[in-house]
């Protein structure tokens, strides 16, 4: 087992405890796993998705802008983050899964 799975692991165990919603995505931006707060968010279990390709879940779940407008994968504050490597913020409505 590599190391980044025992990190991965331990990220997972620790989030499972938390009561806010948490979302764990690696620096590519797949979406690695998220607890139990954030299944209510999505509207599926984390066993039921399982990891996603950045491709997969910024397609899967919609997002909105305050005005119910929505944004495209690249508008999104984490696909943000993640492409231009700093912090971001942005109110947004999210469409899970049911």
């Amino acid at each position: 087992m590599g190391q980044q799975e025992i990190e991965v692991i331990l990220w997972r165990q620790l989030f499972s405890y938390l009561m806010i919603p948490i979302f764990l995505v690696d620096p590519e931006g797949s979406l690695l796993f998220y607890n139990e707060p954030a299944e209510t968010i999505l509207g599926r279990r984390y066993e039921e998705t399982g990891r996603m390709a950045k491709e997969e879940w910024s397609t899967v779940f919609q997002f909105a802008d305050e005005d119910g407008n929505l944004l495209k994968p690249d508008q999104v504050p984490l696909t943000i983050a993640l492409k231009e490597r700093r912090p971001v913020h942005r109110k947004l409505t999210l469409h899970g899964l049911e």
